[in-house]
């Protein structure tokens, strides 16, 4: 067993999507969107039973953690999912479990 005092760069993001991810409701928040869809929190809480406060809240955890993106245009922000960042980080754990410890 090795000592490991510090987590790779290539790990440093795929915790936070890990707990993104890990919710039932920011699933289905994710899962609302549709291919290159960009909404607004208006738009995911009618769309959803959760308040608007709740969804902000997730929303939050789900950009933090890499799976969302946003942008703010006038008053309002706009969401879109970020494939390429959640794939990225899959990828290293993939990487990670084919290597030869």
């Amino acid at each position: 067993m090795k000592l490991i005092t510090h987590i790779p760069e290539a790990w440093s993001d795929i915790s936070d999507l890990f707990v993104a991810l890990g919710d039932a409701q920011r699933q289905r928040i994710l899962l609302s969107f549709d291919k290159n869809e960009r909404l607004t929190i208006l738009q995911i809480a009618d769309s959803s039973q959760l308040s608007r406060t709740a969804v902000t809240h997730h929303l939050k955890v789900l950009e933090r953690g890499g799976a969302l993106q946003s942008e703010k245009i006038g008053r309002e922000v706009y969401f879109w999912v970020d494939k390429d960042r959640m794939q990225q980080a899959l990828q290293n754990v993939m990487t990670y479990l084919k290597e030869d410890i």
